[in-house]
């Protein structure tokens, strides 16, 4: 019987990998959410953005950020503050994620066109032209949804908490 920590482990998954699952999970008529982020600090906010994202179908997989991708993005330059084994680890320990994987370039449009997946969701601050790997999804017959976030939570205000705390 596996443990719960090697269970969180066999959650994160490289591409070839996670290809397969997507195509055991569609021979079980599943359908397939991707979403996408650098989950930096863990808080409610993504909790609740990725619970809701998991009820638009039967798996979860989340495209993660890898730590040479955040810093593209230019988040900082204290971030990421979290590497992205810790980060994928936290993911891959919430019960409605079924999968985890990481992603070096900017977007995740190659990840979306090699997975294809039934619905592309992102938070509430894109418009669907925005969102990388829409015109994958739509072209093949999916589906791109744009989650509300819970207001008062963001990874970039925990940082100014701790960074203006004095002991």
């Amino acid at each position: 019987m596996l443990q719960q920590v090697e269970i969180i482990r066999s959650k994160i998954l490289s591409l070839a990998e996670v290809k397969l699952q997507v195509s055991r999970w569609r021979l079980k008529s599943q359908t397939v959410v991707f979403t996408n982020g650098v989950f930096d600090i863990l808080h409610p906010g993504h909790v609740s953005y990725l619970a809701k994202t998991k009820d638009l179908g039967n798996r979860l997989i989340i495209g993660l950020n890898a730590d040479v991708s955040v810093k593209l993005l230019n988040k900082g330059p204290n971030r990421p503050i979290q590497n992205e084994q810790d980060r994928a680890f936290l993911l891959a320990a919430l019960s409605f994620v079924d999968a985890v994987v990481l992603f070096e370039e900017e977007t995740p449009y190659h990840l979306i066109s090699e997975i294809v997946p039934d619905v592309l969701a992102k938070g509430g601050d894109y418009e669907i032209e925005q969102i990388a790997g829409h015109d994958v999804v739509l072209k093949n017959g999916g589906k791109v949804e744009i989650i509300d976030f819970l207001d008062g939570h963001s990874t970039t205000s925990i940082e100014q908490k701790i960074m203006n705390f004095k002991v």
